[in-house]
């Protein structure tokens, strides 16, 4: 009895290259030259040369797409923003372009600080955070992106953090991008409550609401000296768990105050930012099987002191992904972008950068096993690159390299006609 073969809904033929990002190394891109996909429903059900799909596939009723001189990757997985956030900050970050004096910035009427985020995003209706975050998604989308983190955090109080993750999770349920919610009510504390007051709040009234109205699946709290120390976070990271949310940190990002050792110790899935990690603790963190995730841009656009070190981290066996860290202090939407400068100036290979935002920025959210490669089984998230060769997406500074995305097994942005 000869197997029936399943059929396809959509074949993408003749790629120059298809990268499954497959393999476990760094560096692991899985490059098949003249790559054939085969998809059915959400799912791809093939992939490799043209024989090893139409042996397997019926592909008599698909639909076709030609990616001759084209090069197709994963949707990037883009594991760490803040684009739910009223306004912006664009006149604090152009002055800053030529002066950081507080008083030159006083003396021009221009607020800084994050607190300026906050009273914008609460002042802003439910609507209207909608309306500017979708703009940014599409945005994303636009470039490559198929699956967003987005955190609260611009609200620190209990109504405005909830109203974070729901224009979040309205988002999710209405656009063609996958939306994954971070609470991240520990990014700061306001003006009028006390450090500890606030972390009560946190874990009293905040935690309860997101888990009875399952607004979020991690919990998030910023390790710094300047906010919060390691036993304030370990505290809120362990009421969070309890309520079933799963932990990660912002560590390093300013200090070393043994952040990233706690990430180690409870094993949270990710520590984010790391510029003033030791390599003895990168090293922890891979062994408890942390994800570093690296965010370039923010380095770029603050203008860091000391930019993190991509290439110890890796040496040390830390599994890195790349996020953009969209917010209002670095506003960019392509990872494109980001893989630009971790290739350029923190030493990453254009190989590793592109396994960073894909595969390793799945895992980082806990979704490798669906989505951030090529694989049979796996779901139909895929871009498909207007360039001959994978190395010309660090190549072309400033361009979108992105000709078509396809999420989910069905076409949501097509640039070139």
């Amino acid at each position: 009895m000869v197997n029936q073969k399943e059929k396809a809904d959509l074949v993408i033929t003749n790629a120059n290259e298809v990268l499954t990002c497959t393999g476990d190394k760094a560096d692991s891109i899985g490059k098949i030259i003249d790559g054939w996909i085969a998809i059915s429903g959400e799912k791809i059900i093939a992939v490799g040369s043209k024989e090893d799909v139409t042996q397997n596939v019926d592909i008599e009723q698909a639909e076709i797409i030609d990616a001759t001189g084209k090069v197709v990757a994963p949707g990037f997985v883009d594991s760490h923003t803040h684009t739910v956030f009223g306004g912006s900050r664009v006149e604090e970050y152009a002055a800053k372009m030529t002066t950081s004096d507080p008083e030159e910035l006083k003396r021009r009427g221009i607020e800084t600080g994050v607190m300026v985020s906050v009273n914008k995003t609460r002042n802003a209706s439910n609507q209207e955070l909608y309306q500017s975050t979708e703009k940014k998604i599409k945005g994303m989308l636009e470039s490559g992106t198929t699956t967003v983190e987005v955190k609260s955090g611009y609200g620190l109080s209990t109504k405005d953090e909830m109203k974070i993750l729901e224009v979040a999770s309205e988002l999710n349920n209405n656009s063609e991008m996958d939306i994954v919610n971070t609470f991240l009510g520990a990014h700061g504390w306001p003006d009028d409550m006390t450090k500890e007051n606030y972390i009560d709040q946190i874990i009293e009234e905040m935690i309860p609401q997101v888990k009875e109205r399952n607004l979020a699946t991690f919990h998030d709290v910023w390790i710094e000296d300047s906010h919060f120390d390691v036993e304030d976070t370990r505290r809120m990271l362990e009421a969070g768990e309890k309520a079933g949310l799963k932990s990660k940190v912002h560590t390093d990002a300013y200090s070393y105050i043994g952040g990233s050792d706690l990430a180690a110790e409870m094993k949270v899935v990710s520590a984010d930012h790391l510029n003033f990690t030791p390599p003895e603790v990168m090293k922890k963190m891979a062994d408890a099987g942390v994800i570093g995730v690296l965010m370039p841009s923010l380095d770029f656009a603050v203008a860091h002191k000391r930019p993190f070190d991509a290439r110890s981290m890796i040496d040390n066996g830390l599994t890195v992904a790349l996020a953009t860290n969209l917010n209002p202090g670095n506003w960019t939407e392509s990872m494109q972008f980001v893989m630009v400068l971790a290739c350029r100036l923190y030493g990453m290979s254009p190989e590793e950068a592109i396994r960073a935002a894909t595969i390793n920025g799945a895992k980082s959210l806990e979704l490798d096993q669906d989505r951030g490669s090529i694989e049979k089984g796996k779901l139909a998230d895929i871009q498909i690159w207007d360039i001959p060769s994978y190395e010309h997406v660090i190549y072309r500074l400033g361009s979108n390299v992105v000709d078509r995305v396809i999420k989910r097994g069905k076409t949501v942005i097509t640039r070139n006609g």
